[in-house]
């Protein structure tokens, strides 16, 4: 088990990362402490390519941003995942917050952002119908747009495994000895690794990771934002992503077609002390509808079908801190990576793959990488006469197993068989369980495909690893006399 680089972390920043070194002949291994890939701040993420105009040019975060918003198209080329340059409206309901926009704009034409356009009213309705009547001006950024975080983590990891990048997931670093040219990793289970190189790309706990390394101390504060799905069939549904002015601390709660037909709202940004503190609350979805209905027509809360929240890891200084450890050799810290680090993720990937060569790291190119072009089969996606010859290759295709969503059988046996084996890891691989009834009628079927495919008895599975179990007790073991009264 010895490699030449060790990221711990597979969340967009260490997928990315992985993605680039496996274009060389490097040996690296991606370990992350959840049960899957992206299960860490990454799932819960808004999903938007942003447009580069929020932060100064001067810090990292917005170099990086606007680096990392050209490249993907080509990523899109080369992974298949669900992505949109749908464009960004930036809105203003007074003459005070178009003050802040004029702001925003000339920050945005500062750091070289192309095609920025100054609105009026009629012009926005133009762009953005679903927009209220009352909006007094903004802005068009057109090079923004929505992604869908899972898959793109998804397909970024096996792309990377796909060239040789090797994949540890439940491994949750609680050790790290160097021992001269090597650095000894051990997990909570007792698995250890070798890596010459290590990069920190551990999302809320890269402060404890740090530590653990003796590299550089610093504190991530979590920033938790809570999010508001709606409905695909919601009126409210906008073309383009509509964000408010800015506050301090946040862009704001926004309305944004996701790249899969839904609609999110959101999110909050307030301080949190528990790093796995997920939940929601009546009060700010309250607060999310009552913004939300003030810049768009049609926000129902009958739309709403599911809410959840994420955690932002903050440092002091806001910005994202990526840089060779001063303390610890051979060590890369990639913290903060607050937003827009999806949208500078690919960006983030490359500054790495550098920084690892000037630490020491050889890097030669492959002769050859191996893309997946072609695009999956998705039955929603597909028209009848494509299903029929997929049927003919397997019935499994026919068999749609969330109605919601219209995901067949065969897209649940391809997830699990690509490693995805926990039910939110199938939810995230092909959108089983997230329309409207949330795996209410779906999960129990999924589940026994699971259970077929992998082995594992039906009351071992897991929503997410761990000890989130989906059933209680044991199957069967139910008294006689309650069983005489079900037969009844």
């Amino acid at each position: 088990m010895e490699y030449d680089v060790a990221i711990i972390g597979a969340g967009v920043s260490g997928a990315s990362t992985a993605w680039q070194l496996s274009r060389y002949n490097v040996k690296t291994a991606l370990v992350e402490r959840w049960a899957d890939v992206g299960f860490g701040v990454s799932k819960a993420n808004s999903g938007i390519i942003h447009g580069g105009f929020h932060h100064p040019v001067t810090s990292l975060k917005a170099k990086l941003e606007i680096l990392g918003n050209l490249e993907f198209e080509k990523l899109q080329y080369e992974l298949g995942f669900p992505f949109e340059r749908n464009g960004i409206v930036v809105v203003a309901f007074s003459e005070e917050e178009m003050a802040v926009v004029r702001k925003l704009y000339a920050q945005g034409v500062a750091n070289g952002v192309r095609n920025l356009e100054m609105c009026g009213r009629d012009r926005l309705l133009e762009l953005e119908p679903k927009l209220n009547p009352e909006v007094v001006g903004g802005f068009f950024c057109p090079n923004g747009g929505t992604i869908e975080p899972y898959r793109y983590v998804f397909s970024l990891v096996e792309g990377a495994r796909r060239n040789g990048v090797e994949l540890y997931t439940g491994f949750e670093v609680s050790a790290a000895e160097n021992d001269g040219d090597c650095w000894r990793i051990t997990a909570a289970d007792g698995r250890t690794i070798r890596a010459r190189y290590a990069v920190n790309a551990a999302g809320l706990f890269a402060d404890r990771v740090s530590a653990l390394f003796g590299g550089e101390t610093f504190t991530i504060h979590p920033r938790k934002g809570e999010e508001y799905l709606l409905d695909r069939n919601s009126p409210a549904r906008p073309r383009r992503v509509i964000f408010p002015v800015p506050t301090a601390h946040s862009k704001g709660v926004l309305v944004i077609p996701t790249a899969e037909g839904t609609t999110m709202i959101g999110p909050t940004a307030d301080p949190c002390e528990n790093k796995l503190d997920t939940s929601t609350c009546a009060d700010n979805m309250q607060r999310i509808l009552s913004l939300v209905r003030h810049m768009v027509n049609g926000v129902s809360p009958r739309d709403l079908i599911t809410s959840f929240a994420g955690l932002r890891p903050v440092l002091d200084s806001e910005d994202f801190y990526i840089a060779r450890s001063e303390k610890a050799p051979r060590f890369i810290q990639v913290a903060g990576i607050q937003s827009p680090g999806l949208t500078a993720s690919p960006a983030i990937g490359v500054y790495v793959k550098d920084l690892l060569k000037q630490a020491g790291l050889t890097l030669v190119e492959k002769e050859q990488i191996q893309y997946e072009l072609a695009p999956r089969h998705e039955a929603r996606h597909e028209t009848p006469e494509a299903l029929d010859r997929l049927h003919k290759t397997d019935p499994a295709w026919t068999h749609i197993v969330c109605r919601c969503e219209k995901v067949s059988e065969a897209e649940i046996v391809e997830a699990i068989r690509k490693g995805h084996t926990t039910l939110d890891g199938i939810k995230f691989y092909t959108r089983a369980g997230m329309g409207r009834c949330q795996g209410g009628f779906c999960s129990a079927k999924i589940m026994k495909i699971l259970s077929r495919e992998t082995g594992t008895p039906m009351e071992e599975l897991t929503k997410k690893g761990g000890n989130s179990r989906l059933l209680g007790g044991r199957l069967g073991t139910l008294p006689v006399e309650s069983q005489k009264e079900e037969t009844l």
